[in-house]
C-alpha cells in the first residue's frame, strides 16, 4: 500500500431543510507534478486526476470532517504479446 498524498480537506454542512454538502478545499501547490505522476488522459483528450474524499474519524482543530487524497492506484501494464491469453485455440463447446 502506498503512502497517502493529502491534497485537501473538507467540512460537512447540514442545512435547515435537511440537505447536506461537503465543501472541500484543494491545495494547488504541486498539482502539476501530481498530474504528471498520477494523472491520465481520457479517450476524449481530457486531463484528469482522481481524488478520494474520506470522512475523518474525528473532527480536526479547524472543524474539518473530511480529507482529500490523490488516488495513486494504477493498473499494472501487461506486455502486448499479440496473442490471446488462452494456451491453445480450441474451444471446448
Amino acid at each position: 500500500m502506498s503512502e497517502k498524498i493529502y491534497i485537501g480537506s473538507g467540512k460537512k454542512k447540514t442545512f435547515n431543510n435537511g440537505g447536506e454538502i461537503i465543501s472541500i478545499t484543494i491545495g494547488l501547490d504541486g498539482l502539476k507534478e501530481l498530474y504528471e505522476k498520477y494523472g491520465f488522459e481520457t479517450d476524449a483528450g481530457k486531463k484528469k486526476l482522481k481524488l478520494n474524499v474520506s470522512a475523518r474519524r474525528e473532527v480536526d482543530q479547524y472543524g474539518n470532517t473530511h480529507y482529500v487524497t490523490v488516488d495513486t492506484w494504477k493498473p499494472e501494464q501487461q506486455p502486448a504479446s499479440g496473442q490471446d491469453d488462452f494456451e491453445d485455440d480450441t474451444i471446448p463447446f
